[in-house]
């Protein structure tokens, strides 16, 4: 039987909206989530100065976004399902300050080589930021669960995102390195503060570490909304990789000709779509997550027709490309809070194991939606990126529709996800959901 430990407040925390966790242990969890993930994304405006600097191909330096992906994913699937069995503290605090040194490992690569190994280590301890996530969830209360979520999601997804506008400018100042330098500062500073201002939490799972691993992996097989939301993840972050990887291109290239700091800036238009998880959380909590899955993935096909609009150059092509990528943000998040929701209330006593599957998929189509990308650039440019965006939005927008009908004959109907007036507990349903489907 796995149980969990739950503290008294930190000191000074009265604003908790559950014992151990607080508005300011909230929003340092959120910033921590966002710095640890951060280093991941820092490459992908630099692409261009990186390649020039080492003497590396386009293909070869795009590279790095698929190395790091693959090192989360790898993180993902091997170290996340430690937070049910080591103190959750102990274990995001030590991944923090290994992240800070594979950081500076990337930061004085002499070499491809070398640049390619430290980002796969970074990336592989950075996912102290999904240690970090079903941890807040498991301290909130249940009826806040989604907007505690969004809330540190939305630190993540900032983190993403503006890790691309702090690379550009920090590029322009000091060199593509300089960024990597500045995290790993970071990230040792959020390293100490975790460690003082976490609440001890540990589950006790009664597994050795295999038995963990294998247990994990038996989650895709013994829960289908798992793998309903697994899939509809995985396709909606590669098609979200797929934009990210190719943009830097098309803005550096005889389009736009635009220089490392102002593309870094396309960063800060992407974080307008990171608002939308906050209010996915919201509208998760009232039962609405099926709803918000639907809608988002039909925006996230239309964002690929503005997209393609924009690779043309000149004022009315930026208007629809930047349009095209606040929209492509938001439906990804709004996508990625619910599936998240849906997922935690499975099993909420395994939610690292849950969180480790769950994103392990979703990393992998990170990862393959950035290899495609560097194959489809090469052959047909931004048009060709733009098709393959789509058809990944076009599979993930049949694949809710699917997910819908199937609930509807299960007689599980059309929504959940949350405590709400229409969708009822979210953990009572999807357990009702596990034994019809």
């Amino acid at each position: 039987m796995e149980t969990e430990h739950i503290p008294e407040p930190a000191a000074g925390d009265t604003a908790a909206t559950r014992p151990g966790l607080g508005r300011g242990t909230l929003l340092l969890m959120s910033v921590a989530a966002g710095l640890s993930v951060a280093g991941n994304y820092f490459a992908q405006p630099l692409l261009d100065v990186i390649g020039r600097d080492l003497h590396l191909s386009a293909s070869t330096a795009a590279l790095v976004v698929t190395v790091a992906q693959v090192g989360y994913g790898l993180g993902l699937l091997l170290l996340v399902p430690l937070g049910d069995l080591l103190e959750r503290r102990g274990l995001a605090v030590t991944l923090t300050a290994l992240t800070a040194v594979f950081l500076t490992v990337t930061a004085s690569a002499p070499n491809a080589a070398l640049l390619l190994t430290g980002t796969a280590l970074t990336g592989l301890a950075s996912v102290a930021a999904q240690v970090v996530v079903p941890y807040a969830a498991t301290l909130a209360a249940p009826a806040e669960r989604g907007r505690t979520v969004g809330t540190v999601m939305t630190g993540l997804l900032l983190g993403i995102l503006l890790a691309r506008t702090a690379a550009g400018l920090l590029a322009e100042l000091g060199g593509w390195r300089t960024v990597y330098w500045v995290n790993a500062a970071l990230m040792l500073l959020m390293a100490v503060l975790l460690r003082l201002r976490l609440p001890a939490l540990r589950t006790t799972a009664g597994l050795r570490y295999p038995a963990l691993l294998r247990s994990t992996l038996a989650l895709f097989r013994q829960e289908p909304v798992l793998r309903w939301r697994g899939a509809l993840g995985a396709l909606t972050f590669a098609g979200f990789s797929v934009l990210w990887t190719a943009l830097a291109f098309l803005m550096s290239g005889p389009s736009y000709g635009w220089q490392e700091s102002a593309i870094g800036l396309l960063g800060l238009v992407g974080a307008a779509g990171s608002l939308s998880a906050s209010v996915a959380g919201r509208l998760a909590d009232r039962g609405l997550a099926h709803r918000v899955t639907g809608a988002a993935a039909f925006l996230l096909l239309g964002s690929w027709g503005l997209l393609a609009l924009g690779g043309a150059g000149g004022a009315w092509s930026l208007a629809a490309l930047l349009a095209g990528v606040i929209i492509l943000d938001l439906s990804a998040q709004a996508v990625h809070i619910s599936n998240q929701n849906l997922v935690y209330a499975v099993r909420p006593e395994s939610r690292n194991r849950l969180n480790s599957a769950y994103m392990t998929s979703y990393f992998v189509g990170g990862a393959i939606g950035s290899a495609l990308t560097s194959a489809v650039w090469g052959a047909a440019g931004w048009h060709g990126v733009c098709v393959l965006g789509a058809t990944l939005a076009a599979v993930v927008v049949a694949l809710w529709a699917l997910e819908r009908m199937r609930r509807r004959a299960a007689g599980g109907g059309p929504e959940g996800g949350g405590r709400g007036k229409r969708g009822g507990d979210a953990v009572g349903q999807v357990l009702t959901e596990r034994g019809r489907w």
